[in-house]
């Protein structure tokens, strides 16, 4: 009888302890997924946020280069005007102005990365771009006026 009350002490204790340690692991597991949850979440409205971001950006470069378009047939008819001495190197700079404008076009069409750095940087790097175009175009607009 006395070899039985600590066999049956010692019985209990290691019961306690494992039920104990599977109530934990059943916690975790539960916390487990609620952070999983919660960070799907997070992905989901990134995800999200950057669609809306991306349809936006298109939108206003479509603009830009449309507008980049005008300016180019502008300057084409202006182009039929000039004395044939500077028309070939006018029209050869409106050429290459009207390359990049659809170099860009493209570059913006075939976006595809869910980057978020790389989204920054593109947007840096397409905006600068579109800048100089944008200028280009103006300073051979100003340059050329008859």
């Amino acid at each position: 009888m006395k070899k039985s009350i600590p066999i049956f002490v010692l019985t209990a204790f290691m019961a306690g302890s494992i039920l104990t340690s599977c109530n934990t692991s059943t916690s975790k597991v539960e916390q487990a997924k609620m952070e999983m949850e919660e960070t799907s979440k997070k992905l989901d409205q990134a995800m999200d946020h950057y669609e809306v971001d991306l349809k936006k950006f298109k939108t206003e470069s479509d603009k830009r280069i449309a507008a980049n378009k005008k300016t180019i047939l502008a300057l084409k008819e202006k182009s039929k005007s000039i004395e044939a001495t500077a028309k070939t190197q006018f029209d050869s700079s409106i050429d290459v102005l009207e390359e990049k404008n659809q170099l860009l076009n493209k570059k913006m069409e075939n976006y595809s990365d869910f980057s978020s750095d790389k989204w920054e940087s593109f947007k840096i790097e397409f905006n600068q771009d579109m800048d100089e175009l944008g200028q280009a175009l103006k300073d051979l607009s100003n340059n050329n006026v008859m």
